[in-house]
């Protein structure tokens, strides 16, 4: 059994947080929007994260789902976030960027972490739609970003969990390799024991029935593309737990 692994619960909400805290979770990634891969938070949902737990919060900024080829109003938007999350308690900044050929832009990224200074950066799965993840991994160290995750390029860590190796290796002392993207209770100590990680992320979430009461099914407030009305989702602490049974104590 692993021990001494870091688990990282990946939230949106104020109860997700206490749940993972809860369960035992040692850091918190904030974001928005799962439908879309997650989001920058709202200033509300961070300020009220930080009042609620005193876990580290790792902040998203995303401005949109989709891509991570940035325009110069989105990169705008990305800096204010920046400054606004740390101002308003972050312990960390999440980000990716990418250029249109499958490398990291490096220029604003390296904008952005200086403005993140002296918070951790984390570079998330951008990484894993880059051309090349040995190429990407050295690009994040030469810009001195601490940690990143990473699915190993494939859709889920197991299908990854080669090419995570590759890189935790390649890594060394130099950066932080998370995998993150697919684990279960039922795989990561696989994973771990495969790619040696010393942090895991994990969403641990369930499904809930939405508190209303009355409700017009005719209606739907998203796209064609949807997630059921009257569900709502959120971390499960038992879930955690399990977890941090399974790793070990960080």
């Amino acid at each position: 059994m692993a021990t001494g692994v870091l688990i990282e619960v990946l939230v949106d909400s104020v109860a997700s947080a206490r749940a993972a805290r809860a369960g035992g979770a040692d850091r918190l990634e904030v974001c928005q929007n799962l439908f879309e891969g997650g989001t920058t938070p709202s200033l509300g949902l961070l300020k009220a994260m930080r009042a609620a737990v005193d876990l580290p919060l790792n902040v998203m900024i995303r401005p949109r789902g989709g891509d991570f080829c940035y325009s110069d109003d989105e990169l705008d938007v990305m800096r204010h976030d920046v400054v606004a999350a740390k101002d308003a308690g972050a312990n960390g900044i999440v980000l990716g960027l990418l250029r249109p050929d499958g490398t990291v832009d490096e220029e604003r990224t390296a904008r952005l972490v200086a403005l993140a200074r002296p918070l951790p950066v984390t570079f998330h799965r951008a990484i894993d739609m880059t051309r090349d993840l040995g190429e990407a991994l050295e690009a994040l160290v030469r810009l001195g970003v601490d940690r990143v995750l990473t699915s190993g390029g494939e859709a889920t860590v197991w299908e990854g969990v080669d090419a995570i190796a590759a890189l935790m290796e390649r890594a060394a002392d130099r950066i932080i390799v998370m995998p993150g993207g697919g684990i279960r209770e039922h795989n990561v100590q696989k994973v771990l024991a495969r790619t040696g990680a010393r942090e895991v992320h994990v969403s641990g979430s369930r499904t809930v029935e939405s508190r209303m009461e009355h409700r017009n099914t005719r209606v739907f407030m998203g796209k064609e593309l949807r997630a059921p009305e009257f569900l709502v989702s959120e971390v499960d602490p038992g879930r955690v737990a399990r977890y941090r049974s399974l790793v070990g104590g960080a």
